[in-house]
């Protein structure tokens, strides 16, 4: 991936983050935009979150968060200088509940090793 690449998707994953923030502060709090990845032609962009609790809860910020996608779209037109705005979609990110399960097994295999 391009450098240029990078710093939009860096961009728009700050100026999202902090207009949800600002906009949102009831709703907000519980949801964290983990990345963007804006494809090489700039017309799509795909919002990866996460949400605090359980899988309904990242199920009911996925739905929320789709109900703001043209308020977004359009903070993205006025803060980011881009040729084109892109369509954005919403993803759920899983990675911190993949990483926090796989700290737990190492410290339940390191707690084995301590036992014998």
């Amino acid at each position: 991936m391009s450098n240029r690449l990078l710093r939009v998707n860096e961009l728009m994953q700050r100026e999202i983050s902090a207009y949800l923030r600002k906009r949102y502060t009831s709703e907000a709090t519980a949801i964290t935009i983990s990345g963007v990845e804006i494809t090489g032609d700039l017309r799509e962009a795909k919002i990866f979150f996460s949400a605090v609790g359980d899988a309904e809860a990242a199920e009911r910020a996925g739905k929320w968060l789709r109900s703001k996608l043209s308020e977004l779209r359009s903070v993205v037109a006025k803060n980011v200088v881009i040729r084109h705005v892109p369509l954005l979609t919403v993803h759920h990110d899983a990675s911190s509940a993949r990483a926090l399960r796989i700290e737990r097994l190492l410290d339940e295999i390191d707690g084995g090793d301590k036992k014998a």
